[in-house]
């Protein structure tokens, strides 16, 4: 038992060591993804409304008259492609998704200017598995965790190890779970 409870935390150390950046990234995005509901983890979506005194009807429309608005109202996205929904609206079409929509008859508009967020994005990218190469490595973080969880278990003798309070704090990891799965199916 003494040589499985010295290579035991051994590897526990270095493989923890190893895959610390791992471990941040699953649980900043494994938070972001449990609040799905409350917010968009990947995006932010910023409204303004405006009015423009601008003539953007279809007759007097020309790019540099929307890169002129653009310009105006501190709207730095990248202009793509416009078209009128209406005789009376014009929505003009920004990089990212963002865009802007103007009343033509009174000038009043509201832009919709969605940017990235720069951690959950990304770290969320990577929680989706984007590639092969990215599989294999959170395949073997998966892996990895399994080994932590069952070495913890041999890493402490005594009161405090698995046949002391450490066991108590097992079991009611294995039950809590299961406890969340059968109430909440």
């Amino acid at each position: 038992m003494k040589f499985i409870r010295k290579w035991s935390r051994i590897l526990h150390r270095d493989i923890g060591f190893f895959f610390v950046g791992a471990s941040i990234i699953y649980g900043l995005s494994g938070i972001a993804l449990n609040h799905i509901k409350d917010w968009n983890p990947n995006y932010s979506v910023n409204q303004k409304k405006f009015k423009t005194l601008e003539n953007l009807d279809k007759k007097n429309i020309s790019k540099q008259k929307i890169l002129n608005l653009l310009k105006s109202q501190n709207i730095s996205k990248k202009f793509n492609n416009y078209y009128y929904p209406d005789k009376n609206t014009i929505k003009i079409f920004l990089d990212g998704g963002s865009s802007v929509i103007i009343n033509t008859q009174t000038g009043e508009g509201r832009a919709e200017i969605i940017s990235k967020r720069l951690i959950f994005y990304n770290v969320n990218f990577l929680h989706y598995n984007p590639q092969k190469w990215w599989t294999i490595f959170s395949d073997a973080f998966a892996i990895a965790l399994i080994f932590l969880a069952i070495s913890s278990l041999f890493m402490i003798k005594g009161k405090k190890g698995v046949w002391g309070i450490g066991g108590i704090y097992v079991i009611l990891g294995i039950i809590i779970p299961i406890l969340f799965l059968i109430f909440l199916q």
